[in-house]
């Protein structure tokens, strides 16, 4: 039936920037929606006496739905306590249920759809952005199962959501994890500097901090642990610079090897996989840290599996230590910055500069006992990425068929139980 029927839409309204105030009522933008709830990352504000005169019905209530007309269709966001109240800003629409005959969590289902996707890009409008609006809302329309399915459908949607931010959020904890502990040992030196004042170092066991020198010395870099090196990347790693096969080698139907261009195949780790090749000429290896070399410079993944490497990427390799690879390109993000400007119109670094970049060299031992340390929460990453990506197929692939009664809930039964055995 048309989805203006069952559903309440608004978009937000157009207000100036200097309607911003410091503080006040939260103007919500497209970065607050961004993840499954909507959140005040990078909003700006607005008197309160104004919005109650001017844009006081625009304020968004707990569990509305806030989407995108222009960018990242099928991600739809929530409205909790914390962004209750908030107005949001031009390009954003509000959704939630008019009728009783729609449920909000079928709604949410919905939004996030290809049967609701599909119909916004074949109305979508603009040569560069595309975007939609709420004339094209009221042209759509909505495929509604009865109240018992679409309480079923939003449940099993509900499930495989809080298990993906489940994973994602502990992906991120892990991540922190390490990086502060790269960062004790190999930036700040603590065990060493404990060490020099009397003190038994932190957080290790009697074994690891006898590792540990007991004393600084000079180097090219400064002060540095005793019998550790000043290196450089190039001494250390191997680094591979991509280099772009011929088009006509690239394919979007799984032939060949996975093939990253650039900083767009990114993902918070792991890059996602758009494009195979046929004939790569550059390679890098499963746990390579892939590197962008160019606009921008520095952003950092790590290769799931052997891939094709294009000339926006680099692949740094150090089969001694894999995790200690990783956390030392996070470490060099400020001398990767330097090159930003560098280049006739976007930032680049060449392999000699790539190479030429410092770094510390622990001692044998040191470097075993952080791969000990770090390796396995590193894997754990690894699998949690895995999972991530099943269970997101797993979603793409059972909802809409659910949605269009393709598929009862019994019959996907089977395959929840087996992602979430």
């Amino acid at each position: 039936m048309p989805l203006a029927e069952v559903a309440y839409f608004q978009e937000g309204p157009g207000i100036l920037a200097k309607d911003f105030r410091e503080a006040g009522v939260p103007l919500l933008r497209l970065k607050c929606v961004e993840g499954d709830y909507v959140t005040l990352d990078g909003c700006n504000f607005l008197d309160p006496d104004m919005v109650a005169r001017n844009w006081s019905h625009f304020r968004v209530d707990i569990g509305d739905l806030l989407i995108s007309t222009s960018a990242s269709l099928g991600r739809v966001s929530v409205v909790t306590s914390q962004s209750a109240g908030g107005v949001p800003y031009t390009g954003l629409i509000r959704f939630k249920p008019k009728d009783l005959r729609l449920l909000q969590g079928y709604l949410k289902v919905f939004l996030g759809s290809a049967a609701f996707i599909e119909q916004a890009e074949s109305m979508a409008s603009g040569s560069v952005i595309r975007h939609f609006g709420p004339s094209h809302i009221r042209q759509m329309a909505i495929l509604l199962p009865p109240l018992d399915q679409q309480v079923a459908i939003g449940a099993v949607a509900s499930l495989l959501d809080e298990r993906l931010r489940l994973l994602r959020q502990t992906n991120t904890t892990l991540e922190s994890i390490a990086q502060a502990l790269f960062k004790s040992w190999f930036i700040d030196f603590d065990p060493v500097r404990a060490k020099v004042e009397g003190r038994e170092p932190e957080g290790m066991d009697a074994a690891t901090a006898a590792l540990f020198p007991a004393e600084f010395e000079e180097s090219a870099l400064g002060l540095i642990p005793k019998g550790w090196r000043a290196a450089e990347v190039g001494e250390v790693f191997r680094v591979t610079m991509g280099q772009s096969p011929p088009g006509d080698t690239y394919n979007e139907e799984g032939e060949g090897i996975p093939f990253y261009q650039g900083r767009a195949d990114f993902g918070f780790r792991f890059p996602a996989v758009r494009v195979h090749c046929t004939a790569p000429t550059r390679l890098a290896m499963a746990s390579d840290v892939l590197v962008s070399v160019r606009a921008p410079v520095g952003d950092v993944n790590v290769a799931l599996e052997e891939c094709a490497v294009g000339r926006g990427v680099a692949a740094v390799g150090f089969d001694k230590a894999p995790s200690f690879a990783l956390y030392s390109m996070k470490a060099l993000r400020n001398r990767f910055t330097e090159y930003e400007s560098h280049g006739t119109v976007f930032g680049a670094i060449n392999k000699k500069q790539f190479e030429a970049l410092p770094c510390v060299l622990p001692s044998p031992d040191v470097l075993a006992a952080f791969s000990s340390n770090v390796g396995p929460l590193d894997e754990r990453l690894r699998l949690n990425e895995l999972q991530i990506r099943s269970l997101t197929e797993l979603r793409d692939t059972l909802l809409p068929r659910l949605i269009s009664g393709k598929l009862r809930l019994p019959e996907a039964q089977e395959p929840l139980e087996e992602s979430f055995a």
